[in-house]
């Protein structure tokens, strides 16, 4: 919503106008000069820059490398661009590798200003940290950009305040009540009055200050104060003559069929705990412990039709790009489709880029890519072995050998890595002292190895506290992770644990709390199910009292129903 209000779309102009009203916002801005069409929209964009139409481009906020469809189309494009400038919060992302010019910008609980909710209610955004370093505000770097290409008379705000005041005094200019985004009456606040803005709905202009329209008045959709609740409710649309305007939407299908080559239709989308591209979420292991991994999920009569087996890695590809994901089979799932979420990026996977396979057709009006629809196929990964680490320190898988697949997952104290590989490594034991960067230094390094069986199990302990470990075989079935995870929690081994570690379960079965379900109170499958067993639970809520599990967000209470049901189906 605050895209469009402020003209952040290449589509309109600032205060929801379009170019028709190009004039208007010349006006108010005494531009001598203003755009008098739509520019390019993000795939255009870099198909432009990608043709050397574009030679420069600033990007802020978003990480294309990773979110825009044809996802590697639009990593050549940045590669090839002559000068690449990028704001972010974030020094690490797919895009800021890019960067010719990294700009450090301010975290969201660092600005101070406004924000728009779907709901049209204008909120104050109160900071409640400083800047670190250097960062400062999106507003801020913008004007001392313009100051220094000589544009400072047109941008020389001092603070949020005022920018918010200059929009709302453009929203009320040269309205005559057409325009339903009107704040004109915020366009006088002074400091305090701008620093204890309340919620408010815009409209928000007096009938005295902004007349309305007679269509509009007879509407009765804006009344004299500026406590509107909704729009519309009674007609009076923002026409000339009041009378709303309908379009005939005919459907299209989609702009790529499936074929013999990619059967299969990918659907692409988000999971609970993570958001976008992964750039914050996945330096948070409380969010990283529920869904750690990448995964494409399928109908289980489709993957037993192609065999693919639920747990294992499976290769998708369109005929713009490929991933490597984790299988999960899902009644749930539609037949003939596959699901893969959008989050993980280069930074913590090492081919999930799910929009690099996704097709670049847009919707000709918004420009929005074909994100749900894009043929493609699927085939067993073909690994010959699949293990994970688990380290006290970040290992450099980029550079692992024999590593062809692998997922990075934060924890606390700790970090885990999926892998597995198409080939075994031949001296197990010189591997692992490479991948877990140890070398040939003497070490306290216990070891289990079958080679007839394919595993190989290996941990390094240092001063009696578990410093990393490394399991593999060649199945993908291998030991819970989360009784070994919260080793590293604590100073030093006990002995019960050293003797269970190569064993990757604890000698007492209750101290596996399981996987993660509930996030917000660190609640483990295990833990649930026993908890379940044991007072004869029957609803989410009577696991809440117990477990606190599901009684803040609610985004785990599904994952809590099924688990009852489950219970429920096995007594």
């Amino acid at each position: 919503m605050g895209g469009r209000e402020v003209g952040g779309l290449a589509s309109t102009l600032a205060a929801h106008m379009g170019f028709e009203a190009a004039d208007t916002v010349r006006r108010f801005w005494h531009s001598p000069v203003i755009a008098r069409k739509p520019g390019l929209k993000a795939v255009e964009l870099f198909d432009a820059i990608d043709q050397g139409k574009i030679k420069a481009v600033w990007i802020m906020a978003t990480n294309p490398i990773v979110s825009m469809p044809d996802a590697d189309a639009a990593r050549r494009a940045l590669s090839n661009c002559q000068l690449v400038v990028v704001s972010d919060c974030m020094r690490r992302t797919d895009t800021t590798r890019f960067a010719d010019v990294l700009l450090p910008a301010a975290a969201w609980g660092e600005k101070d200003g406004t924000v728009t909710n779907s709901e049209r209610v204008i909120s104050r955004q109160r900071a409640f940290l400083t800047c670190p370093g250097e960062a400062r505000p999106d507003w801020w770097i913008v004007c001392e950009v313009a100051r220094l290409l000589g544009f400072g008379e047109a941008f020389g705000f001092e603070k949020a305040a005022a920018i918010f005041a200059e929009h709302a005094r453009l929203s009320a200019y040269e309205n005559d009540g057409a325009r339903a985004f009107d704040i004109g009456d915020l366009a006088e606040l002074d400091a305090e009055g701008f620093d204890s803005l309340e919620p408010t709905r815009w409209p928000a202009s007096s009938a005295g200050r902004n007349p309305p329209s007679p269509p509009f008045a007879k509407g009765g959709t804006r009344s004299e104060s500026s406590k509107t609740t909704r729009l519309f409710t009674n007609g009076g649309f923002t026409f000339p003559d009041g009378r709303a305007r309908l379009i005939e939407v005919k459907a299209k299908p989609p702009a790529n069929a499936p074929d013999a080559e990619y059967p299969w239709i990918l659907n692409t989308g988000r999971v609970r705990d993570h958001w976008h591209t992964m750039t914050r979420t996945a330096k948070s292991p409380r969010l990283a412990g529920h869904i750690s991994e990448p995964f494409v999920e399928i109908h289980p009569e489709d993957a037993a039709r192609y065999g693919i087996e639920d747990a294992t890695l499976a290769t998708v590809t369109t005929r713009w790009g490929s991933l490597i994901a984790r299988v999960t089979c899902n009644e749930g799932q539609r037949p003939g489709n596959l699901f893969a979420p959008i989050h993980w990026n280069d930074q913590f996977a090492s081919r999930a880029r799910v929009g690099a396979l996704v097709n670049p057709a847009v919707c000709p009006i918004s420009g929005e890519p074909e994100f749900k629809h894009t043929p493609v196929r699927i085939e067993p990964f073909g690994a010959a072995w699949y293990g994970f680490a688990l380290a006290a320190r970040r290992l450099p898988m980029t550079r692992a050998e024999h590593v062809d697949y692998w997922v990075a997952v934060p924890g606390l104290r700790f970090c885990r890595y999926e892998m597995a590989g198409r080939e075994t490594p031949e001296d197990a034991t010189a591997w692992a002292r490479r991948l877990l960067n140890i070398g040939t230094r003497a070490i306290d390094l216990i070891e289990y190895r079958d080679d007839a069986a394919g595993v190989y199990r290996a941990a390094h302990v240092d001063g009696g506290a578990l410093e990393a470990c490394v399991f593999m075989a060649k199945a993908s079935s291998l030991p819970a992770r989360t009784w070994l995870s919260s080793l590293f929690l604590q100073d030093g081994l006990e002995e019960c644990d050293r003797t269970a570690l190569l064993a990757g379960r604890p000698a007492d079965p209750a101290a596996d709390t399981g996987p993660q379900v509930c996030s917000c109170f660190g609640v483990g499958r295990n833990t649930i199910v026993e908890a379940i067993r044991a007072e004869s639970l029957k609803t989410p809520a009577a696991v809440g009292e117990a477990l606190n599990a599901g009684t803040n967000c609610g985004s785990c209470v599904p994952e809590i129903k099924a688990l009852l049901a489950r219970a429920a189906y096995a007594s």
